[in-house]
């Protein structure tokens, strides 16, 4: 039985994007360059109160949706203190 998605040959011209497979190095590349200067400008604090929620209804359907999003991850990030909640940084110290 014949795949009823074919995938195209990667593309001479020097501007169509390469052919990656799983996951596009490029674009993880870039991302990671970026997010490092962001980290690096010190300006994550700065960033991190603007989003903080302006209510406490709002902080309440932020946490509520941050534990819908944890029931459906297939595995905590050990590198993330699940103790508490994001939204709960400012209020913590």
């Amino acid at each position: 039985m014949k795949s009823k998605h074919r995938q195209k040959p990667a593309s001479k011209n020097k501007a169509a994007p390469r052919l990656q497979g799983e996951g596009n190095y490029d674009a993880a590349r870039r991302y990671n360059q970026k997010t490092r200067t962001f980290v690096e400008s010190g300006k994550v604090t700065d960033a991190a109160r603007d989003a903080a929620p302006v209510d406490e209804a709002e902080a309440r359907a932020l946490g509520e949706a941050e534990r819908a999003g944890r029931e459906r991850a297939r595995e905590e990030d050990p590198a993330v203190d699940r103790g508490r909640s994001l939204h709960e940084s400012d209020e913590r110290g």
